[in-house]
């Protein structure tokens, strides 16, 4: 990093819609059918009595601050009240367990926690170290009620609003974000404030996402925000551009808040795109829907219905991340008329590496072209996928080994495989650690078989395995177009789609057996991360017993027991 990076201040745009929106809202958020309102002046002001809150606890200089809560009003005020302290964010998932919590504030040098909207904090409190200072969001329905450490607002109430937040310079560091790990233990990405503010330059070159640069924006927040491309593009992309941040009260309201919201940038992982598109074609079958797009007024007004009822009536720009998304399900999202940016970044560079707009080049299967500042190439031994540019993070957290073994000469090893067109289009084929040998000695990399069963609606979630089998497997959980059929009928049809797959590929990748389990994969057991990626490793180790037996098995297609 050069020596004016060093010296250089972070370009902090908020304090000027602060100024110049002060009575224009902000911060929206909803209990039931009500939507409490926040103005930009209003955020300020709570912000900076935080702040001088903060700074009178006698924290050491840089001190680190966790936040463990789902999103709300109160998490972003937290957020800013931190930085113009001068201290360096620390933002943990919602579901974490008490020992999860334990481990990474201990790891992670917490000073101070922020203890909000959480379902089980009788559990968690469990995990925080005694004596550490705690400031509590106020109570929200539905979750639970924080007792311990300072009450927010009574905690704020008692502090003047602080005239001159800290300045932090380029290389200072903004964040430490503990990765949702997939793949084992959980690592702290330091993210200097350099790189976030890198992140505002792709948009004022190219506005991939239609941003109003007069802050005419509306973004709903409901990933979680300890996410990096949560923070990114919903979070600080509203304190550079200005506009309102919704948020989501519930899983149950989801829907609901997002249709009331209609925000102009919308975000989700691919696990949101397939829910939305097995809850219209429940309602709307395929050969139904197929019928009506043919008709052009029909057509027409089908597609302006649809996009209105799940929320993105208003949307500018509408962005999928965090996971490869399959072009089979764009395909499927644009003849219904929603146009999906489709993007790959991971929080070792900030979300920023790829992005492919449909509208403008058609190359099915890739993730995009790199990004302005972005360097990619391909290991040549290894066929991963190496990343450069000033978004990359500054190392892990006290890991400086795990370090030196991802950032090699400035490039990122990414963990993921892929390779490069002669355009420049990049393919991502699988991670490096997700393939897997059979006892044939022949590698399989799941994901590029996991394409093939894609555009199965009765699926919400597949997974190939068989580490050590003769033959892969496929698991599969069922949709809720799946659960409407009988097993015989998707017995039937699922037997013949395996039939077909495996005439398609090489024999060692034919899958021996179609898997249908019972219970669906989610946050709460552990099969996969807070952004809803699957954890092979842990769908692994919940069904390998049953592995051999399913593999021998004469059926084609078989029902968990």
């Amino acid at each position: 990093m050069s020596d004016s990076t060093n010296n250089a201040s972070f370009d902090f745009k908020f304090y000027e819609w602060e100024k110049k929106y002060k009575d224009k809202t902000f911060l929206k958020q909803p209990f039931g059918d009500t939507w409490e309102e926040y103005t930009w002046g209003e955020v300020g002001q709570q912000a900076r009595k935080l702040a001088t809150g903060l700074k009178s606890l006698g924290l050491r200089e840089n001190a680190h601050i966790g936040l463990i809560s789902k999103n709300c009003r109160e998490w972003i005020i937290a957020d800013l009240a931190i930085m113009m302290a001068g201290y360096i964010s620390v933002p943990f998932f919602p579901t974490l367990t008490s020992k999860e919590i334990n481990t990474l504030l201990n790891f992670g040098d917490v000073d101070l926690l922020f203890a909000g909207k959480v379902e089980d904090w009788q559990e968690q409190k469990n995990g925080v170290p005694e004596g550490l200072p705690i400031i509590a969001f106020p109570h929200y329905k539905g979750c639970s009620k924080i007792d311990e450490g300072h009450q927010w607002h009574a905690f704020i109430n008692q502090f003047e609003p602080l005239e001159h937040p800290h300045q932090p310079k380029l290389s200072d560091t903004w964040t430490i974000i503990f990765t949702s790990g997939t793949t084992g233990n959980p690592k702290g990405v330091v993210l200097d404030y350099n790189a976030n503010q890198k992140t505002s330059e792709l948009n004022y070159e190219e506005n991939p996402f239609n941003i109003d640069f007069k802050g005419q924006n509306d973004f709903f927040s409901y990933l979680p925000l300890n996410h990096i491309a949560e923070r990114v593009v919903v979070e600080f992309a509203a304190y550079r551009f200005g506009g309102t941040i919704s948020f989501a009260e519930s899983l149950d309201t989801f829907a609901q808040n997002l249709q009331d919201a209609q925000p102009t940038v919308f975000f989700a992982v691919p696990r949101i795109w397939t829910k939305f598109q097995m809850g219209i074609l429940a309602k709307l079958p395929q050969e139904k829907l197929d019928k009506v797009l043919r008709i052009p007024i029909l057509s027409w007004i089908i597609k302006r219905k649809l996009k209105k009822a799940l929320g993105l009536g208003r949307a500018r720009s509408i962005v999928s991340g965090a996971a490869p998304m399959l072009d089979t399900q764009r395909s499927w999202f644009r003849s219904i008329g929603i146009d999906i940016f489709n993007g790959y970044g991971m929080t070792e560079n900030c979300a920023v590496s790829t992005l492919l707009n449909d509208k403008v080049t058609n190359k099915p299967g890739s993730v995009g072209i790199a990004q302005p500042l972005v360097e990619l190439k391909i290991d040549p031994e290894s066929s991963e996928i190496l990343m450069r540019g000033p978004f990359v993070m500054k190392g892990y957290y006290k890991q400086p080994e795990l370090t030196d073994e991802v950032l090699k000469d400035g490039w990122l090893h990414t963990g993921d495989q892929g390779h490069i067109d002669e355009d420049g289009y990049l393919f991502i084929t699988g991670r490096v650690k997700d393939l897997f040998k059979t006892s044939k000695g022949k590698y399989i990399e799941p994901l590029i078989l996991e394409s093939y069963f894609a555009d199965i609606t009765d699926f919400e979630q597949i997974c190939v395995v068989g580490l050590g089998l003769p033959q892969p497997l496929c698991l599969g959980v069922l949709s809720e177009v799946g659960l409407a059929k009988s097993n015989e009928a998707l017995e039937t049809e699922l037997s013949k789609r395996l039939e077909k797959v495996n005439q398609e590929v090489p024999g060692y990748k034919r899958i021996a057996t179609m898997i249908i389990v019972k219970e669906p994969w989610t946050v709460e057991n552990g099969l996969t991360t807070p952004t809803l990626k699957i954890k092979r490793n842990q769908v692994d180790k919940k069904y390998e017993k049953n592995y051999k037996a399913w593999h021998d098995h004469k059926a084609s297609v078989l029902f968990e027991d």
